[in-house]
């Protein structure tokens, strides 16, 4: 009699546990990153009434006699499908489509979410919204150290200069009339850059010959360079480039028919320095600056976690995990590479909560609940007919 007692209490128990575990999911049915949980039960030991026994000529073999002695809940496992996608339009709102975590810090612990609600803060520091800060790898000179590279703390350096870059090169395209007057002049200018970002002219006058043009170059600070263009049926044979003040002028794609002036200078590859203007995330984590001279410069790339198993990971709160024992250590690197997913931003990730699952969850656990408790009541009521019995 105190077995089903026992028994009933046990399943009380357990499906308290499942109500439990249900009522946190749908609690969570909008929390951004949440996995749902589910119960796990199992029985517990049994009391051996009877062993089994062995057979022979005269008898045959018996089974073993076992009373159960109630539930108990195995585990609780965290489920880790893919929740929907939320388009929010917020640059700093992170998704990761596919495995993996965000990894985060706060007061000196480094934690790992699926929820990326994250923002720049007054220092530039990309946050979540519990103040925890966003881990990743800071680029040097527009290049993200490969590697086991210590991870740092992802920063917006908003006061960020773009360097200047000296112009090298440009091109000269179009078309050089075959049938210009000898002694024609035609100037072409572009505008260069030092390594200070300073700018300067290039001046080309391209003068005609009477088998070509001669080609005079100079600029602002007096450099000097001299080329002589040679044409066969419109195509350029000669002089197909020239150099002023460590600027190369490529004139191979200068034609050299007649009637048409088209030549132009384009396509310098100097800037003046900028400053930062936007910011953009791509789908590998790169935080990537826009700046007034053009350029665009990776700036940091958002490091990723994967774990050998993440149901074995440790929930503490804020929508974050620890690894255990049995979670294994977290395993870093770049969204889209080694199995780990991409990063979609102007996304968030909802909860993965099955309301209609968790509803017939809701059903089951309380009509176990009420069976265990008829248990209960059975046995008491089997009890007090048991001591009336001396009456």
């Amino acid at each position: 009699m105190l077995r089903s007692l026992d028994s009933g209490i046990s399943g009380l128990q357990a499906h308290q546990t499942m109500l439990d575990v249900t009522a946190n999911n749908i609690a969570n049915v909008n929390t951004t990153g949440f996995k749902s949980s589910s119960t796990q039960f199992e029985d517990t030991l049994s009391e051996m009434m009877k062993s089994a026994g062995g057979s022979n000529a005269e008898v045959g073999s018996t089974n073993p006699a076992q009373v159960g002695l109630g539930v108990k809940v195995a585990g609780i496992a965290t489920n880790f499908t893919q929740g929907s996608t939320d388009s929010t339009g917020n640059p700093t709102d992170m998704m990761i489509s596919g495995d993996g975590f965000f990894t985060v810090k706060s007061g000196g612990q480094t934690m790992y979410t699926r929820a990326g609600s994250f923002t720049f803060d007054a220092d530039g520091q990309l946050a979540a919204p519990d103040g925890s800060l966003v881990q990743g790898w800071a680029a040097v000179n527009g290049t993200v150290p490969s590697g086991n590279a210590p991870v740092t703390t992802i920063t917006l350096p908003k006061n960020s200069v773009a360097p200047a870059v000296a112009t090298t090169k440009t091109t000269l395209s179009g078309n050089l009339p075959s049938d210009a007057a000898v002694g024609t002049a035609v100037t072409e200018t572009e505008g260069v850059y030092d390594s200070t970002g300073a700018s300067r002219s290039l001046n080309l006058t391209f003068t005609k010959t009477a088998t070509g043009w001669d080609v005079a170059g100079a600029d602002g600070t007096g450099a000097t360079g001299t080329a002589t263009m040679a044409f066969s049926n419109g195509v350029l044979t000669s002089g197909t480039s020239i150099t002023v003040g460590g600027v190369t002028v490529d004139m191979s794609a200068t034609t050299g028919y007649a009637s048409l002036q088209t030549a132009t200078m384009s396509g310098q590859d100097g800037r003046a320095s900028g400053t930062l203007q936007s910011y953009s995330l791509s789908s590998d984590g790169s935080l990537v600056g826009s700046y007034s001279n053009g350029a665009t410069v990776t700036l940091a790339q958002l490091a990723l976690a994967d774990f050998s198993n993440p149901d074995g990971l440790a929930k503490v709160g804020s929508s974050d995990y620890t690894p255990t024992i049995a979670s294994g250590e977290a395993q870093l690197g770049v969204a889209g590479t080694n199995g780990l997913g991409s990063i979609v931003s102007g996304s968030l990730e909802m909860s993965n909560v099955d309301l209609t699952q968790e509803f017939s969850n809701l059903i089951v656990a309380q009509r176990g609940f009420e069976a265990n408790a008829r248990i209960i009541t059975t046995s008491d009521q089997i009890l007090q007919d048991l001591n009336q019995m001396q009456h």
